[in-house]
């Protein structure tokens, strides 16, 4: 998915504030929040609770990090198609250190973020599972249906409706979240998803074969 990240960062905020005061129209402070994103820069805004996300060894000779968006369907196709074999052969073997990061193009996007990290670390990445297995239907409908769909899937991961809906309607955490994701994005030069970063140089999407050849010239 190839899209101008500034723009659709800054297009993502106005999304989520009409998608959360869907989701709960008693929640007026969350969106008073979130649409006062779109006066601040990065450097107004606290981010030190958005935790980036990682698997395998810190010490790992290779550190990967992707970049992608929940509602991508290229990124779908590469966390079943590649992925799996990318963390049985590096991620595991302790010869990669992985790092995922958020690339929000719109509301759904982001509230998929926040639903994700409602677990914390211990259930971060089995909630990005589902929500890829599930993208064809959790993306459908209006936002408040979209918001039952991911709460519908934060459930199966153990998690309660009081969670699910203090996680969803965290303006503070949402303008976070969308600051961590420009200031990175920007910093990388990512402007398609997805992409990726392997030991600081920028990377396109590609096919397994071509991504194992390319880390094993590395090893």
């Amino acid at each position: 998915m190839n899209r101008n990240l500034l723009l659709a960062g800054l297009a993502v905020v106005a999304v989520a504030i009409g998608g959360f005061f869907v989701m709960n129209r008693d929640a007026a402070p969350g969106v008073t929040e979130l649409g006062s994103a779109q006066a601040q820069t990065a450097s107004d805004i606290d981010t030190s609770m958005v935790k980036e996300m990682t698997i395998g060894a810190d010490d790992a000779p290779i550190t990967f990090i992707e970049y992608a968006s929940y509602t991508c369907p290229h990124c779908q196709r590469f966390h079943k198609d590649v992925f799996p074999q990318l963390k049985a052969d590096y991620i595991d073997t302790g010869k990669v250190k992985f790092v995922y990061r958020e690339v929000y193009f719109d509301g759904p996007g982001l509230w998929a973020g926040m639903m994700a990290r409602c677990g914390g670390e211990d259930r971060f990445f089995g909630l990005v599972d589902l929500i890829y297995e599930n993208q064809r239907t959790w993306t459908q409908g209006e936002p408040a249906q979209i918001a039952a769909n991911l709460k519908k899937m934060g459930k199966l991961a153990g998690l309660t409706d009081a969670q699910l809906d203090a996680c969803l309607q965290d303006g503070e955490k949402a303008r976070a979240m969308t600051a961590v994701f420009q200031e990175n994005s920007q910093a990388d030069g990512v402007r398609s998803t997805p992409s990726f970063v392997i030991d600081g140089k920028l990377e396109s999407n590609m096919s397994y074969d071509d991504l194992k050849a390319l880390l094993d010239a590395k090893l």
